[in-house]
């Protein structure tokens, strides 16, 4: 199964749009399923604010456990972990006009008037599969053109 698939099966069953995202990757960086799939629920729903896609969360943390820094002194990986996750974002934002999740949805999930429209329009199985999807996809390119 391909990551795609692979984030779409998990978000199909009950995990938001992070968790689907960083677990589809977590076995390539050692990271067990379980452990990924708590460390992305915080992040789905922008956080539960609307802000950051979850998706893009979880591909953040992605690009975290490749490239991220964690040796105080090494300056170089630091930026280049920003570097990194700037190029992603922007061609995300390319892609899909925003990385926050209100913009993509649109409609502020944090305004019960609005995630009643949300859930109405069925906007969780239309819009979110599709951010996974491309999120999974510019994630694997980066990862690639960044190797």
């Amino acid at each position: 199964m391909n990551k795609s698939d692979k984030a779409l099966e998990l978000f199909s069953n009950n995990f938001n749009c992070s968790q689907a995202v960083l677990t589809a990757f977590a076995p390539d960086f050692g990271l067990d399923e379980q452990l990924a799939l708590k460390l992305g629920t915080s992040f789905g729903g922008g956080a539960r604010n609307g802000d950051i896609c979850g998706a893009v969360s979880g591909a953040l943390l992605v690009i975290g456990l490749k490239y991220g820094h964690y040796i105080s002194s090494d300056s170089e990986q630091k930026a280049r972990a920003y570097e990194i996750a700037v190029e992603y974002t922007k061609r995300f934002k390319e892609a899909n006009g925003s990385i926050v999740c209100r913009d993509l949805l649109g409609y502020d999930l944090t305004k019960p008037n609005e995630m009643a429209r949300i859930k109405e329009k069925g906007l969780f199985g239309t819009v979110c599969p599709k951010m996974i999807k491309g999120a999974v996809e510019i994630l694997e390119s980066i990862l690639h053109d960044y190797e």
